[in-house]
């Protein structure tokens, strides 16, 4: 496994993006483990969430106490932030919480999703794939973003 950017995102897409969920509305970034991850060059051309899961080599993790994560501006710890010191731009949010899965993942991605009220996986926009490997044990799983956030950007 490895951590990815889909074909969908470019650098600067995923800071637009937050920017547009920080701004409010309906839209947020929808958080959803795995039970099977494709690579980075099968996720190039799978431009919804929809064709993600039409895929054989991915599949959504439903069971055993794993659900989607809603982050949007409300509560949810989301920055999109100029680095000065280190000259990138960097996304981040609060930790993912799982209160006791009993099931097993190997990855996480993440998706925007333009509207939340009426959106449907053919709506979602895949944008991170990153590893997640657990083995469920009915204990709490706190996946924890690095210092850096999850997504940072620099200039070429």
């Amino acid at each position: 496994m490895a951590n990815y950017v889909f074909g969908t995102a470019g650098l600067g897409k995923i800071r637009s993006l937050a920017d547009d969920v920080l701004a409010g509305g309906n839209d947020a970034f929808i958080w959803i483990p795995m039970l099977t991850s494709g690579t980075a060059e099968q996720a190039e051309t799978l431009a919804d969430f929809a064709a993600v899961e039409a895929d054989a080599n991915f599949s959504e993790q439903t069971t055993g106490g794993w659900a989607r994560i809603t982050h949007d501006e409300t509560g949810d710890g989301l920055v999109s932030a100029f680095d000065a010191t280190n000259n990138r731009w960097e996304v981040d949010s609060n930790d993912l919480v799982w209160a006791a899965p009993s099931t097993n993942t190997v990855g996480l991605i993440v998706c925007y999703d333009p509207d939340t009220t009426s959106g449907t996986d053919s709506t979602l926009v895949p944008l991170l794939h990153l590893d997640m490997v657990v083995t469920g044990n009915s204990q709490q799983v706190t996946f924890q973003f690095n210092a850096e956030g999850w997504f940072n950007a620099t200039r070429t």
